[in-house]
């Protein structure tokens, strides 16, 4: 929370994306006692168990709710469906289906989330931060227009141009729905929130002020306007150079850094504010020299200012806990 204020610490505060997850043996029992994976992110024990797993393994600086970023479309009853293999799929929507959503019920249908958050806070030490979070409403309408992600979001992009009223209608309808989500987290006990637009790579600059800037920023002036001590992170996934505005242009007050952006591109973006990131998920799996010297090089060039350290996205199952270790300790023994 320090570091969201602005402070620069050393060595940095260390959480990971998807620190909960696939790679821990102790997830997959609890994912297998859970049934089916909504269940698992509605099941307030269950959520609690995998959230607090990570940090009783490697006490992380911040613990991030479990949940997922289409509980919003599910809660606007989109059946929403994990098939093992396939990942998340539901029911397309098309124009005139985004003229009949509305945002009734959508918040009252996640209580059970808002559930896990409160006894997060109550489990967690005092000293870690608990995060909450919701996915960019580009992001989600990307799914619910396609019914499944797909490579490059063509469905979605290709609805935008035909249907620009439509989908724009549904851009502030997600993003009025998922504000006031994150402010019912908060209110629950998270400490700062993330949104996650893990799809805005593929956007070009016009569509990218449209679709992703415009409807993060309408969200966080939402937030802060009920909510003016809450903290939140922007993370637009494989925005490149056009990360330049981004805090600007949204409110964020911290920007998360996917392992595309240059470093030095990262500290001149790090001399208006907190930076999160940004370490290749893959150099965790790999180990060895490839994982120390990713961190190295991200600690020298962002490590003076105000830096978050985590990965530039989520742990992949394939990760060794081990090398989750390593990591954790080579970052903490950066202060010293």
């Amino acid at each position: 929370m320090r570091v969201l204020d602005g402070e620069t610490l050393s060595p940095p505060p260390i959480w990971l994306m998807r620190q909960a997850g696939r790679y821990l043996p102790e997830y997959k029992e609890t994912r297998a006692k859970a049934g089916s994976f909504l269940e698992l992110c509605y099941s307030p024990d269950h959520a609690v168990e995998v959230t607090l797993q990570p940090i009783r393994r490697y006490n992380f600086d911040a613990a991030i709710l479990f949940s997922d970023i289409l509980v919003i479309p599910d809660a606007m009853r989109r059946n929403v469906r994990f098939t093992e293999g396939h990942g998340p799929e539901m029911d397309p929507i098309d124009e005139a289906g985004i003229l009949r959503l509305d945002g009734m019920g959508v918040v009252d249908y996640l209580e059970p989330v808002f559930e896990t958050v409160r006894r997060l806070r109550a489990e967690l030490p005092e000293e870690t931060t608990l995060l909450g979070f919701c996915g960019a409403p580009w992001t989600v309408a990307t799914y619910m227009i396609a019914g499944h992600g797909t490579p490059d979001q063509a469905p979605a992009r290709l609805f935008a141009y035909k249907h620009p009223k439509a989908f724009e209608r549904l851009l502030m309808l997600l993003a009025d729905v998922s504000a006031d989500y994150l402010v019912r987290q908060i209110d629950a006990g998270a400490d700062a929130v993330q949104i996650f637009d893990s799809w805005a790579g593929v956007l070009g600059e016009k569509e990218f002020e449209a679709f992703a800037v415009r409807p993060v920023a309408r969200m966080i002036s939402s937030v802060k306007a009920r909510r003016p001590q809450a903290r939140i992170i922007a993370f637009a996934k494989g925005a490149g150079y056009l990360l330049k505005t981004y805090r600007q242009k949204t409110g964020a007050d911290a920007i998360g850094l996917d392992w595309s952006v240059p470093l030095g591109f990262a500290a001149e973006l790090q001399k208006e504010g907190p930076v999160q990131g940004n370490l290749d998920p893959m150099r965790l799996v790999a180990g060895g020299k490839a994982l120390e010297e990713g961190i190295d090089d991200i600690l020298a060039h962002l490590g003076s200012g105000p830096l978050i350290f985590n990965l530039g996205h989520g742990i992949t199952p394939q990760a060794d806990p081990e090398n989750v270790h390593l990591l954790v300790e080579r970052v903490r023994r950066s202060g010293n």
